[in-house]
């Protein structure tokens, strides 16, 4: 018989893999001659960190960050070595429990970028990122910040952070981003599928839980849009020869606001200027390109230098998928974090379950299972609606494998979990006791142990 395990912890009693061990050994204890392979399960949520480094021999790397609200935090993520990977939750820098303050105006995400910094200088290029449990609404602005992106207000200055800042982004720089984020994979753990703005988006959804007041509600939105078209309707540009302006920001106006008009800026900052400001009317022009002209006398150029818009009705049309960034299932998560990563660091959005379940390769070892042993602390109806066990089990019935599951406490509704993939659940308790006592690490080892080799004795 070979019996695969990947069971989620039982939050506060057992982790993941510590819950595998005691499966393996009432396994053991009814066929001693079992093949038991254990691999960790978790959802991308909390605790999909330590789980994976437990699970996959992975290192613990700690470091100090900016915390949410500008205080230094601690902070860790896993680094698998073979895999090259490193394994992060955006909690562990910007989450909702690390600080009881709750000002979603302020609250900022550059302790996230700060984590991925760190990796990348000790060569990580690969990355696993749970965005669950955020303190944040900033969009993620202050983790691209952190990464060297700049975002500027009218007058060319940075907007600053947290939610606040948003509704002051006219234009963005990438001059300084950092250049091995191009070598980076960052695929993200993402359970939610709410837009960036609207009703279902992230601040109205998620922002009153962060502190959001029904006064901020539709400022902070308005904001989150704002940004949203601000990098999606505009990219930097790169001047034909270095020695003026280093980068033109574009960006077609709202539509909302009734007018096509195109505004283009020329920063002249490298040439010793401030700033020049050129704008342009696509639909005025009646042609069909915009030429835009920007004085160079300030910079001593004895010259003018024209650049050349794209045709009328099309301009970043090679951009035009950007355009829908903002209504991807999954850009409203953590606060626009999602979004961020989509926009800026071509992440791939992923069910928590689905990217953990195939880090660590449980469909190859199901191929040939007779039995996969699942389950979570509580086992009731919300887990038929997707949670980790549920993941494994729809993998385990791909193969026709039989699917068993233990848990600390069995819920009414749990039934749903049969229809869902599980074929058999057993709660782990043998006696009346207290919840301090069935909790107990080394009760729910033994009650897990025995429930198992009981269960087991029957196959």
């Amino acid at each position: 018989m070979k019996a695969v395990i990947a069971i989620d912890s039982l939050k506060g009693s057992l982790s993941s893999m510590e819950a595998g061990e005691a499966i393996r050994k009432g396994i053991l204890r009814a066929k001693p001659d079992a093949e038991v392979v254990i691999k960790p399960l978790a959802d991308g949520g909390e605790g999909t960190t330590d789980a994976l480094i437990e699970g996959m021999s992975g290192e613990r790397v700690s470091l100090c960050v900016t915390g949410p609200f500008g205080n230094p935090v601690n902070c860790h993520y896993g680094y698998l070595r073979r895999e090259q990977t490193a394994v992060m939750e955006m909690a562990s820098a910007a989450g909702i429990t690390l600080e009881p303050l709750r000002d979603p105006m302020k609250a900022t995400t550059r302790g996230v970028g700060e984590m991925i910094l760190h990796a990348i200088e000790h060569g990580c290029r690969n990355f696993i990122i749970g965005i669950g449990g955020s303190a944040t609404n900033d969009g993620g602005i202050g983790m691209l910040k952190a990464l060297g992106y700049e975002f500027l207000d009218q007058n060319g200055q940075d907007v600053g952070e947290g939610g606040q800042a948003l509704a002051k982004i006219v234009s963005f720089s990438e001059e300084n981003a950092d250049p091995r984020l191009k070598e980076c994979r960052f695929r993200v753990a993402c359970d939610v599928t709410n837009p960036l703005c609207g009703p279902m988006g992230a601040t109205y959804i998620y922002g009153p839980q962060k502190g959001v007041t029904e006064d901020m509600l539709e400022p902070l939105d308005r904001g989150m849009a704002n940004y949203a078209r601000a990098v999606t309707s505009a990219r930097p540009i790169n001047f034909p020869e270095k020695g003026c302006a280093g980068k033109i920001w574009a960006s077609t106006s709202l539509t909302e606001c009734g007018t096509n008009e195109t505004r283009v800026s020329a920063s002249l900052s490298e040439c010793g200027a401030d700033e020049t400001h050129v704008s342009a009317s696509l639909s005025e022009s009646g042609t069909d390109e915009t030429r835009v002209s920007a004085s160079l006398a300030e910079c001593g150029a004895d010259k003018t230098r024209s650049f050349t818009a794209l045709p009328k009705g099309s301009i970043f049309s090679e951009n035009r998928e950007l355009s829908n960034l903002a209504e991807t299932p999954g850009a409203g998560a953590a606060g626009g974090l999602g979004f961020a990563f989509l926009r800026f660091l071509n992440a791939e959005l992923t069910p928590g379950v689905d990217l953990i379940l195939n880090t660590v390769g449980l469909e190859k070892e199901l191929m040939d299972a007779d039995v996969l042993i699942t389950g979570e602390g509580r086992l009731d109806h919300q887990t038929a609606m997707g949670k980790a066990p549920i993941g494994a089990a729809r993998l385990g019935k791909k193969y026709g494998v039989r699917v068993i599951a233990f848990a600390g406490s069995v819920a009414p509704g749990a039934e749903a979990c049969n229809e869902a993939g599980i074929d058999a659940f057993f709660p782990i308790l043998r006696d009346v006791c207290t919840l301090e006592e069935a909790m107990n690490p080394h009760n729910a080892k033994e009650n897990m142990v025995r429930a198992v080799e009981q269960v087991f004795r029957l196959l």
